[in-house]
């Protein structure tokens, strides 16, 4: 959604929603190509301005539902934005969030086009405004959280293998991690369970799990990582 036209007398609210997502072996973002200006045909964060009977996250879940079709998923404040000179129309406060979503669910509409696109982190566009600041920020956020709470698994389908978690958390960690370790204190963490299926692979099937919905979401760091 475009950002409407900011007043004269009092500041323009809005929110912009960080849409991360596990494609292609990579950690990519979901962004949409302005059709008006300022920063016409740039490319930026999906956002809208606020109804006036809105609430913010009621904004920011309409926003994620307008540009993917998801509705239930990970969803969480990030940090609001209000610069005096981020937009060159006036003056505009953006409320950020950032949301989790497997790719097994994104919906066609949210696939590549002309106007929105995924984009790997690490082969961005040139973004509109302080879009690059927002996404620098919600990238930060989400590595600190992977390393202790479950939002990792936000990334994965319902049913995965020990070794698609621990790609997942490199790819967004950025970083390798030694499997026999990462495999001891992920199991030992308690946040895991054998779904009873295997994976057929090259070699020996892999045992697949799921995240139990019943188990504490905040893990310690350091029961995770070395």
């Amino acid at each position: 959604m475009e950002q409407g036209t900011p007043g004269h007398d009092r500041p323009l609210v809005t929110v912009d929603v960080v849409i991360f997502t596990l494609r292609a072996g990579s950690l990519q973002v979901l962004l949409v190509r302005r059709k008006r200006p300022p920063c016409e045909a740039m490319w930026a964060i999906p956002g809208g301005t606020i109804g006036s009977a809105e609430d913010l996250e009621a904004a920011a879940v309409r926003t994620l539902k307008e540009e993917t079709g998801l509705g239930d998923v990970f969803l969480e404040q990030l940090y609001t934005f209000g610069a005096p000179d981020r937009d060159a129309r006036g003056r505009v406060i953006t409320v950020s969030y950032f949301a989790v979503v497997p790719a097994s669910e994104l919906v066609p509409g949210a696939e590549d086009s002309e106007r929105v696109r995924w984009w790997p982190i690490t082969a961005l566009p040139p973004l509109a405004f302080d879009h690059g600041a927002i996404l620098s920020y919600a990238l930060t956020r989400l590595r600190y959280k992977l390393e202790y709470t479950a939002v990792g698994f936000e990334l994965l389908p319902d049913v995965f293998t020990l070794s698609e978690l621990q790609s997942a958390y490199e790819i967004v960690l950025g970083e390798a991690l030694d499997k026999r370790n990462f495999r001891r204190k992920i199991l030992s963490a308690g946040v895991l369970e054998p779904s009873g299926g295997l994976r057929a692979g090259e070699g020996r099937p892999a045992r697949l799990y799921r995240y139990r919905e019943d188990a504490v979401a905040e893990v310690k760091a350091r029961r995770l990582f070395p």
